[in-house]
Parts: structure tokens; C-alpha cells; sequence
């Protein structure tokens, strides 16, 4: 690796980018370059220029997978010869494939360092100009996954204000994503003289001037971010940064507006968080529940699990109307349908609630309707002898709930049910007498038919 960093940070001529393709320059393995310089097809061997830069392309890709770094390092100096490919098309392309290689290669490689990393990224920037803007981004990003702040801004300050070439639509989002990014960072700087304010009195002699700074961050901010949010796209961080501004600084109408055309322009992709940002800030603005419910009702279409959706099921649940009520019951099966929340004990405590709730209020059909598409597979998804045993083991109130459900579903037969029942628990003793007593009254399985 010593070896590939001295020869990025090294000159480099006409003469040795010419010799490198033909002596193979940097290989470490000699029988490598005999291979990829005369490749065998059909027991025929000929010398192809196509051939070889495929080959060299094959082997980097299989080090990479296989995170062999040093060796992929050592590939790369045979596949540079692309950038004198004959054919205009692969040229072209080689610089952005070079770059996407090597940077992957020198961000994991154990023995790389900034320093090189950084004189590649300027070389690459320079070889492939058509790719300046993304490189010099990605640059930055790289920057900043180092905690070189300074350093990432200027990178970004000096893309901003290149020019070559045509004015394309994705050179424009390109230039417009450099901006939002210094702009994250501007909001960064933001973030800490705000907090720096809030230190201060207000009668203090440095308030004036903090202030005066946290404003004038803040302008430049919103003016490198709002162009960008508005062309669609999943801009979560931009966004977020975005919208604390414009709370700090009251505008909350303005804040709103950008929220709800982030989650509801049809332009944009579908993004959960477009809807969660949006519930958070009507949350915090004590918005109308019908307000938070119609956010909320769509968050649960993309992604019923959320752990919003407990949230969503309260605020139904508290609802003069019947067809929320109805909804809040289908929202808590719709959550522990999934495996990732079996162990959820608030989500099992609400569905033992309402569905004692529902039950006592004649609404058998509501349940009814939630259980016959789960009959068959709940059973043995929750409600095992398997599953007893262990939810029992592992934490009793989780299970003291999920068998105050499981009987109620499956009646005072099922083997959830009955395991739980005959635990001897001093604590629990009485509840699970109590939940005996709710099972016998309201499960809604003939008891004569328990599973």
C-alpha cells in the first residue's frame, strides 16, 4: 500500500502512464500480468486491449467482495490503462470507475491515510473533469466522515464556483446538492452559536453580537438549502436542518408549508419520514388530533410497524368516531404482525386492553374481522407451548399479557393459555386469577371449540 500511496502523490508523466500499460507497473504478482495481457478464448491467445481491462476489472471486483484490500490495490495499477482505452466511449468512462474503485479501496484499506486519499481525490478531479462535481463531493463527504469540517467547506466553496462545460439539468441538481451540503454545514456552525446563545443572558454584552452571528448563519443556511428541497428527491437531513431554523426564528406557517410539501407532493418518492417530521412538528404545535390522525393514517400504509404506530393507535383509541375506534383495534394486530415486535410488551398491554374494551362494547365483529385472516398463522407465530415457556423465562409480564390475549382469541384451551395459568407466581398471582375470570366472560371462542 506504501508503494500505491507514493506513486499518487508522485508526478505523473506520458512516459510512465505509457510504461504502466505495458510492463504492468506496481504488480506485485507476475503471473497475474501474463494472464490479463494475453486472455484465452476457444484455446486461441491473443493480446486485446478490451480484454485485458475487463479481466483486470473482474479480479478488483471479486478483491473488493471479498474485502482484499492489498490486492485490489495492486489490480488498479493495471486497469489505469482504461484511460488510454481507443474507444471514446470506455475513456470516458474509465475516470469516474477509477475513481469509484479507488476511493472505495484507500477508505478501507488498513494502511491508507488522508493524505493519500486526498491527492487521488485531486487527481481524479483533474483527469476526469466531467466528473469534478461528484468527485468533489463525495470528497467532502469523505471529509466529513473525518471531522475535517474546515477542510469539506472549502472543498465544496471551490466546486461551487467551477465552471466547465455545458449548464445540464444534473449538473444543476449536482451544484445545488455542493450548496445544500455546504449549507449543512453552515447549519452545523448554526447549531452550536445557537446553543452558545442560550447561554447568554440577554442583558449580557456579548448577546448582541451572538446573535447577530446565529442570524446571519442562518440566512446563509436557508439560501444554500431551499433551492434544493424544492426539486424532489429524499432530502431528510437538508429538511430537518431547514425547518429548526424556521421554528427558531417563529416562522411556523413557512415551516409547515415545507413539511407538508415534502410529504404529500406527488412529485417527491414516498418517505415515511416526509410523514414523521410533518406528525412531530403538529405534535409540537398541539395541532388538532384529526390533523395528527391524517398524518399518521398514511405513515401506517408505508410502514405499519412504526413505532409511531402505537401513537396512532392512542389517538384513534380517544376518537368520537366509531370508524377510528374500529381502525385503533386493526392498527395494534397490523403492529405485532411482524416479527420484530413480538416482544413489544406496550403493544401486547394496549391489545389486551382494547380488545377487553371492544369486546365489552358488542363489537365482536370488529375483532372477528382482525382475526380470521390470522387464525391460522398466529397460533404458532405467538402463541406456541414454545413460546410460553420462553416469554415466561425471559420477562412474566410480557407473557402475563400476550395470555390474557391468547386466551381471548383462542379461549381457555389454548396452550399459551394454560402454561401461564399454572405458573406460580406470588406477584402475579392475582392477575392472572383476574385474567382467568376476563377469558372465561369475554373470549370469543366457544369453549367447547378451544384450540
Amino acid at each position: 500500500m506504501s508503494d500505491f500511496s507514493e506513486e499518487l502523490k508522485g508526478p505523473v508523466t506520458d512516459d510512465e502512464v505509457e510504461t504502466s500499460v505495458l510492463t504492468g507497473a506496481g504488480m506485485h504478482f507476475p503471473w497475474l500480468q501474463t494472464y490479463i495481457e494475453t486472455v484465452a478464448i476457444g484455446g486461441k491467445r491473443k493480446k486485446d486491449f478490451a480484454q485485458t481491462t475487463s479481466a483486470c476489472l473482474s479480479f478488483i471486483q471479486e478483491a473488493l467482495l471479498k474485502h482484499q484490500w492489498q490486492q485490489a490495490a495492486e489490480y488498479m495499477y493495471s486497469y489505469f490503462q482504461t484511460l488510454e482505452d481507443s474507444d471514446s466511449y470506455k475513456r470516458q468512462a474509465a475516470p469516474e470507475i477509477i475513481w469509484k474503485l479507488g476511493s472505495e479501496i484507500l477508505f478501507y484499506h488498513p494502511k491508507s491515510n488522508m493524505e493519500t486519499f486526498n491527492t487521488f481525490a485531486d487527481r481524479m478531479k483533474n483527469i476526469g473533469v466531467m466528473n469534478y462535481l461528484k468527485i468533489s463531493l463525495q470528497h467532502a463527504l469523505y471529509l466529513l466522515h473525518h471531522g475535517m469540517l474546515k477542510d469539506a467547506k472549502r472543498n465544496l466553496s471551490e466546486a461551487e464556483t467551477w465552471r466547465h462545460g455545458e449548464n445540464t439539468s444534473s449538473r444543476g441538481i449536482l451544484i445545488n446538492l455542493i450548496q445544500a451540503y455546504k449549507g449543512l454545514l453552515q447549519y452545523y456552525t448554526w447549531s452550536k452559536k445557537k446553543m452558545e446563545l442560550s447561554r447568554l443572558d440577554k442583558d449580557d454584552y456579548a448577546y448582541n453580537a451572538v446573535a447577530q452571528d446565529v442570524f446571519n448563519h442562518s440566512w446563509k443556511t436557508s439560501a444554500n438549502i431551499s433551492a434544493l428541497i424544492k426539486i424532489p428527491g429524499v432530502w431528510d437531513p437538508f429538511v430537518k436542518s431547514y425547518v429548526e431554523m424556521l421554528e427558531f426564528y417563529g416562522d411556523r406557517d413557512g415551516a409547515q408549508e415545507v413539511l407538508t410539501n415534502y410529504a404529500y407532493d406527488e412529485k417527491f418518492p414516498s418517505n415515511p419520514n416526509a410523514h414523521i417530521y410533518l406528525y412531530n412538528f403538529l405534535k409540537r404545535q398541539k395541532a388538532p388530533r384529526s390533523k395528527m390522525i391524517s398524518v399518521l393514517k398514511i405513515l401506517y400504509q408505508i410502514v405499519p410497524s412504526h413505532k409511531l404506530m402505537l401513537e396512532f393507535h392512542t389517538l384513534l383509541r380517544k376518537s368520537e368516531k366509531e370508524e377510528h375506534r374500529k381502525l385503533g383495534l386493526e392498527v395494534l394486530f397490523g403492529v405485532l404482525d411482524f416479527a420484530g415486535c413480538t416482544k413489544n410488551i406496550t403493544a401486547w398491554k394496549y391489545l389486551a386492553k382494547y380488545l377487553k374494551k371492544t369486546l365489552m362494547g358488542n363489537h365482536l365483529a370488529w375483532v372477528q374481522d382482525e382475526w380470521n385472516s390470522r387464525k391460522n398463522w398466529w397460533p404458532s407465530f405467538h402463541f406456541s407451548y414454545f413460546w410460553a415457556k420462553s416469554d415466561w423465562k425471559e420477562d412474566t409480564a410480557l407473557a402475563c399479557e400476550k395470555a390474557f390475549v391468547a386466551g381471548l382469541l383462542l379461549g381457555k384451551g389454548c396452550r399459551y393459555f394454560r402454561y401461564i395459568l399454572k405458573q406460580d407466581h406470588q406477584i402475579l398471582g392475582k392477575k392472572i386469577k383476574r385474567m382467568k375470570r376476563s377469558v372465561k366472560k369475554y373470549s370469543i371462542v366457544n369453549p367447547r371449540l378451544s384450540y
